[in-house]
């Protein structure tokens, strides 16, 4: 009797955009620190005319990642060229309660989220008494609350709207392709609306996944929520706010991230020489938490990167989590992917071991992947591809 074959564990399709342009966008109420959070971002970025074929509005920044294993490549190979992995990241204006129903500009600002591939859900936890709060007190866990109900009620609205046309055609005009749709968001309302869940809370079939995509809920995005401490608070790593937001995402968002932060230390710090900025956070104890949150901001958009890596250029290539190596190879170009023959592999903790690639491949740790290979983040990539005539060996970008 042969071996059993090993299980397939279907992989679910993932909700959202996929893409490797996405967004995340900032929201919450007005002053609670997101035009300051927003600032530090644009002055950390990397200018504009460095990619004149990539405009972009004031509201929007384009970020570098922070990635220990690029700077030591960079610092290996020494390249002419060095492109990081980008988050972009979209300012939209403060929220106010009733914004689901046109208060302030509220409807302008909900069709910004729905343009956004995740959420920045910046809080406020200081007290200022000239950056005055909208109602009133500080109180960032009815904040949240606020923030989260307006983005429901929009989702809510829309899903109404969808399911009247769709009862129009299908139950009435007998529109049998359409009934899976129908059905789909028959589900979608009972969470949303009935038992008030968010459409990400949901565990969601494969066919519902690729149903819900055409649409993109505002609430089926993730978020990641950013506490704004005073400086003092923060270096002193307490605020009677923190255990309070906790035990809100615990219940009604688990699984979400919760990353304190202090505008006001890390708008100093940029201003900052760099090393003036470490001597500072070395002297009062404390690290900016910048980096972590463009890090996990990219995450939450389901991203990873590949490296190519050499003399030339160290790159990193953006894809969507869980794409094969053919699709990899054709965000470097398109003929990578069509003629593709072989991805040769290297991971980047291996190369750092052994301190080379041929020591890699004396170590057998240079792998020849085929086009089923899944490629994972980090990976070092050599990509082969058939260029109509004959063989040719990938240029190393």
């Amino acid at each position: 009797m042969g071996p059993k074959k090993a299980e397939v564990v279907e992989q679910k399709p993932l909700i959202g955009r996929v893409g490797t342009n996405l967004k995340i966008g900032i929201v919450g109420c007005p002053n609670v620190g997101k035009s300051t959070f927003f600032n530090v971002l644009t002055k950390s970025a990397i200018p504009a005319e460095n990619f004149p074929f990539c405009t972009i509005d004031p509201n929007e920044s384009r970020v570098a990642v922070p990635d220990g294993r690029f700077d030591y490549l960079c610092e290996y190979h020494k390249p002419a060229s060095k492109v990081p992995a980008f988050l972009n990241v979209v300012d939209i204006a403060g929220l106010v309660k009733g914004a689901a129903s046109g208060q302030g500009l509220g409807n302008a600002f909900l069709s910004h989220i729905k343009a956004c591939d995740a959420i920045f859900h910046v809080c406020r936890a200081f007290d200022d008494t000239e950056v005055i709060h909208v109602d009133g007190e500080v109180n960032p866990v009815r904040d949240i609350e606020t923030i989260s109900e307006e983005l429901r009620l929009k989702d809510e609205e829309y899903i109404l709207a969808n399911c009247d046309k769709l009862e129009k055609t299908v139950i009435r005009g007998g529109d049998k392709k359409g009934k899976p749709e129908y059905d789909c968001l028959q589900k979608a309302k009972a969470h949303l609306i009935d038992q008030k869940q968010l459409i990400r809370m949901v565990d969601w079939s494969s066919t519902d996944i690729e149903i819900l995509n055409k649409h993109l809920f505002i609430t089926a995005k993730p978020i990641i929520y950013l506490v704004n401490l005073s400086e003092k608070d923060y270096i002193r790593k307490k605020n009677k706010w923190l255990p309070k937001l906790k035990e809100w995402i615990d219940k009604n968002d688990p699984g979400a991230l919760l990353i304190p932060f202090s505008g006001s230390l890390e708008s100093k710090l940029v201003d900052m020489p760099e090393d003036g900025g470490e001597a500072y956070l070395k002297e009062v104890g404390a690290t900016s938490a910048m980096e972590k949150i463009i890090t996990q901001g990219y995450k939450a958009l389901q991203l990873q990167y590949f490296f190519t890596a050499g003399a030339d250029e160290v790159k990193c290539w953006t894809v969507p989590k869980g794409v094969k190596a053919p699709q990899a190879a054709g965000r470097i170009h398109t003929d990578f992917e069509k003629g593709f023959i072989m991805a040769e592999v290297m991971k980047f903790e291996d190369f750092k071991e052994e301190g080379s690639e041929p020591a890699c491949k004396a170590a057998g740790k240079y792998r020849q992947q085929g086009r089923n290979y899944t490629v994972e983040d980090g990976d070092i990539i050599f990509f082969k591809f058939n260029a109509g005539a004959g063989l040719k060996d990938a240029k190393k970008k």
